[in-house]
Parts: structure tokens; C-alpha cells; sequence
């Protein structure tokens, strides 16, 4: 039996939540998605407590995946935009909803749909880029890149 290693799986789930899976970022990304980038808006929108909403707007900016804007010079006041990485979550944002919306509300009491460009209601699906299929669990095949891992766990040392 091959000793467990000191350190998890190496996994970029566990570094992108690392940064951003705690609730309160998750539903600031959202809110600046939706184009609500101003502190108070935040706070509202998002029922964060004011200092944790600001140390989470200080760790995505810093992760560049906000960017501060000033509008208002006196008082000096700022509004948060997403990068190009902030808007390229905005999938992931939109698959959770749609989860949630399909898992959480059964009763399709849904607190707020999507409107696509083509005039029918928005349901995301995460394709292939490569030939357009759907991704379905049983055609993905995973293949570990980390020295030392296969899928089931750590090779023996």
C-alpha cells in the first residue's frame, strides 16, 4: 500500500476555489456581471458584511479578475469591473445557476432567467471545442499530468 502523500491531488478546481470559491466572491462576480460594480450595490446585492466584501474586492483585484474604475473623484469612490479573466468565469456562474435552477428549485419559482441574443431563454451546455459535442461524463476520459498521480490516487514511491 503506497503511502499517502503529504501534499493533495495537484488540481486547478482546487486553486481556482482557492481564489474564488468562497460564497461571498462567487456572488460579487455575479453582481458585476450583471453590471452592479459599486460598493453599496454590492453590499446589497450580495448581503456580504462590508469588511469581508472588501477584502474579497481587494484579493480579485489583486488576481486581476477585477479591475477598479474611479467615478468620483471627492469623495474618491470606485466601481469594480471584471477583467477578461473576471468575464471568462461567467460560465462557471452561469452553469451554477442553471444547476441550481434545475436542482434547488424544482418548482421553477426561479428567482431570475436569461434572455439570449436570439430571443429564447438562455440554458448553458459545455461543449467540446473541438468537434461541438456536448460534454458528457461518460466520453470524457481523464489523464493525469502530475508526475506521480494517476486518476485513482498517487503512484507508489
Amino acid at each position: 500500500m503506497a503511502a499517502a502523500p503529504k501534499d493533495p491531488r495537484p488540481c486547478s478546481i482546487a486553486d481556482a476555489l482557492a481564489l474564488v470559491g468562497e460564497k461571498y466572491s462567487l456572488l460579487v462576480l455575479r453582481e458585476v456581471c450583471l453590471g452592479n460594480g459599486r460598493f453599496d450595490q454590492l453590499v446589497r446585492n450580495t448581503g456580504a458584511p462590508r469588511d469581508v466584501l472588501a477584502t474579497r474586492l481587494r484579493r480579485l483585484v489583486d488576481a486581476g479578475i477585477l479591475a477598479k474604475h474611479l467615478y468620483s473623484e471627492r469623495p474618491q469612490r470606485f466601481e469594480y469591473r471584471p477583467t477578461r479573466a473576471g468575464l471568462e468565469l461567467e460560465p462557471v456562474l452561469l452553469t451554477l445557476k442553471d444547476w441550481g435552477d434545475r436542482h434547488l428549485r424544482p418548482d421553477g419559482d426561479l428567482p431570475m432567467v436569461l434572455d439570449h441574443g436570439c430571443g429564447d431563454t438562455f440554458v448553458p451546455v459545455v461543449t467540446c471545442r473541438a468537434c461541438g459535442g456536448e460534454a458528457r461524463h461518460e466520453e470524457l476520459t481523464p489523464r493525469p499530468q502530475t508526475p506521480g498521480w494517476t486518476v485513482s490516487g498517487p503512484t507508489a514511491a
